[in-house]
């Protein structure tokens, strides 16, 4: 791994929308705009960057990461920029359905295939892990290119920063990725660089929420952050 290109890559997971209140599944369809604690949160957020020399900033399309990013970037004086890579996990037809038990059990089902290795198991009309991981190199390909020592900052989703991180980082910890999700507006830091054509790194901090004070740290119960709690580990 060349570490002399290294840059430090700031993962925030969006603020708290309606999605995370009612556990919908939200990959295109499912958009909303954030709370009023969502927003409140992003502005904590802001401000724990204000000393962080950020250069650039960049956000997956989707409403409440978008958002997020635009607070991030009016506080540091930045412009956001959208990649499509940085979408949440294609869950296909589970995002038409009702957010039950049983829709929940079997995307649990497919994540845990991708954690035994069997990488090609697919969300019905959505993505395998293989497809998730190579749009996800994509995305980072893109922001690192000809960049050496920047700081950047992702806003985009839980499951794209926990599930792929792996594949990416040589040094993650599986189960403590998987028994704490990261909270809405958490950050994760990283040291990325490109390394014969592709996107690897260190894990630095994993899913900091001590920026947030007051309603923003009072984080929702999501179906993530439940399973963390409950510790139903993914082996």
């Amino acid at each position: 791994m060349n570490t002399q290109n290294m840059n430090t890559i700031y993962l925030v997971r969006h603020g708290e929308n309606p999605a995370n209140l009612n556990n919908e599944f939200s990959y295109k369809l499912v958009d909303y705009s954030l709370t009023p604690k969502g927003r409140l949160q992003a502005q904590q957020t802001a401000a724990y960057f204000r000393e962080k020399n950020i250069h650039a900033i960049y956000a997956s399309p989707l409403k409440r990461t978008r958002e997020t990013a635009e607070i991030i970037a009016e506080t540091l004086g930045l412009t956001v920029t959208i990649v499509e890579e940085f979408r949440e996990v294609n869950v296909g037809a589970l995002e038409r359905q009702p957010p039950s038990i049983e829709h929940w059990e079997l995307h649990d089902r497919i994540v845990a295939e991708w954690f035994f290795g069997r990488r090609e198991v697919t969300f019905p009309e959505g993505e395998n892990y293989l497809m998730l991981l190579q749009r996800i190199r994509t995305g980072f390909s893109q922001i690192l290119q000809n960049k050496s020592g920047k700081n950047m900052i992702v806003v985009g989703h839980a499951g794209i920063f926990t599930i792929p991180l792996r594949d990416i980082c040589v040094n993650v910890d599986v189960e403590e990725i998987t028994q704490r999700s990261p909270r809405n507006c958490s950050i994760t830091e990283l040291d990325l660089a490109m390394d014969e054509g592709k996107p690897v790194g260190r894990l630095k901090s994993w899913a900091y929420t001590g920026h947030l004070s007051g309603e923003a740290a009072q984080f929702v119960r999501t179906n993530l952050v439940a399973r963390a709690e409950d510790k139903v580990r993914v082996r």
